[in-house]
């Protein structure tokens, strides 16, 4: 069962497993999912649709062998709008999410986030580094869900014996992706195809690491399947700062546009990139995807999809 699994990379990750042979259940409230993400499942005996709330009360018959709980609003535009909903979804959602684990005997996997490292002291950033949070700013909503969530997954793997595993997940992009989400890459391409002046927060050179996201959601399923209950980073250790990635954007969309700058908004982080040694020792695992090449597919997708 994939919880948030008509999202963005929820349903990449349905994908992957049915083309990998395994039956899959989603399940989405569709709040910042999208059943067009699916539709090309439409038929498929291998796959099921539960339009359901994850903080409700979930019943599945038959066996059950992987829980992939992605169900959160992810971007800074959902969780600024659906505080609330998010804590929930972190705090609930993931009891709920954990109790069906427990239930049917199957493995359990968080997608956590690098965000509760928060604006790092550390860098680059270990999964032993604690972080530094402002738990009542504006994305105390979103970093407190997801560190709770992790406390939650450890205590089912302490108390229960539960086979838990835990991903923080980095910045990471691709078809699928919301146009208006508030997530740098999209914001910049549509910037940059409409010709607009592209919007850079700060003096531009905070920075972030990209993945591409057939990397990620590979680097997750080697995590399901390995013997590791500690969080493993799972992300691009290739840094850029956010001038760097407008000016790749025009490069790769020909743009005209020219980059202006706002006021950096409170909290947002000033560094962020994995340390990804322990995924390369436990999953054999490192991104493969140049930002180039997944910036000209993700162009390419949000073009055809008439989303500009």
């Amino acid at each position: 069962m994939v919880t948030g699994g008509a999202g963005f990379l929820g349903s990449h990750l349905a994908d992957l497993l049915l083309e990998r042979g395994h039956r899959v259940v989603v399940l989405d409230n569709l709040v910042t999912g999208n059943v067009d993400n699916l539709a090309h499942h439409a038929g498929n005996r291998q796959f099921r649709f539960i339009y359901q709330d994850v903080t409700e009360y979930l019943f599945l018959e038959g066996r059950v062998d992987y829980v992939w709980h992605f169900a959160s609003p992810a971007s800074p535009v959902d969780y600024l709008e659906l505080p609330i909903q998010t804590l929930k979804v972190g705090s609930l959602g993931t009891h709920k999410a954990l109790g069906l684990a427990k239930h049917k005997g199957a493995r359990f996997l968080l997608a956590s986030t690098s965000e509760v490292y928060g604006d790092p002291a550390v860098h680059p950033q270990t999964e032993d580094y604690w972080g530094h949070v402002n738990p009542i700013g504006p994305r105390g909503c979103y970093d407190e869900a997801k560190r709770f969530a992790e406390a939650l997954a450890m205590a089912y793997h302490k108390e229960h014996g539960l086979e838990t595993r835990i991903v923080r997940i980095f910045n990471t992009y691709g078809p699928r992706m919301r146009l208006r989400d508030g997530r740098v890459v999209p914001s910049f391409i549509s910037q940059a195809l409409k010709n607009r002046p592209i919007t850079v927060f700060g003096d531009g050179r905070q920075t972030r690491s990209f993945c591409y996201y057939s990397d990620l959601i590979e680097g997750i399923y080697r995590l399901m399947l390995s013997e590791s209950h500690l969080p493993v980073n799972i992300g691009n250790p290739t840094e850029k700062t956010m001038l760097e990635l407008a000016r790749a954007v025009i490069t790769a969309t020909g743009s005209r546009s020219r980059v202006v700058f706002r006021p950096l908004p409170q909290d947002d982080p000033k560094q962020r990139r994995p340390d990804i040694t322990r995924a390369r020792r436990l999953l054999d695992w490192e991104p493969r995807i140049p930002l180039e090449e997944g910036l000209r597919q993700t162009i390419a997708w949000l073009s055809t999809k008439n989303a500009i």
